[in-house]
């Protein structure tokens, strides 16, 4: 089991939910520096706590033990979502131009 990339990708969540690790450690119920260590890969992982961070940032175990595609989906649907709310109209039609030009090669080219 790799520890340094379960700690990333609860990293990853974490971020995407908008928490600082103090607040996700609060949550949760471990120190900061517990957290740290989570996230760095520098310590082992309790089941209970994997519970506690998986419920916390709304994900299932799973997708913080594995990298499953389906997480990843999700994961980009949210951060696509925070940058489009940042654009003005006139950026969004543009970049929906070139998304629908983009899916349009891809389609010729991929399955």
């Amino acid at each position: 089991m790799n520890y340094y990339e379960i700690g990333q990708r609860i990293r990853k969540y974490r971020k995407a939910s908008n928490l600082s690790q103090e607040q996700l450690a609060e949550k949760v119920g471990i120190s900061v520096t517990h957290m740290s260590h989570i996230e760095t890969g520098n310590t082992k992982l309790s089941l209970p706590v994997l519970v506690r961070i998986a419920n916390t940032l709304s994900v299932q175990t799973d997708a913080i033990i594995y990298e499953s595609p389906q997480a990843n989906k999700t994961f980009i649907k949210q951060e696509l979502l925070e940058l489009i709310d940042s654009c003005s109209v006139n950026k969004l039609n543009i970049i929906v131009d070139v998304i629908e030009s983009m899916k349009v090669s891809l389609d010729k080219y991929y399955d």
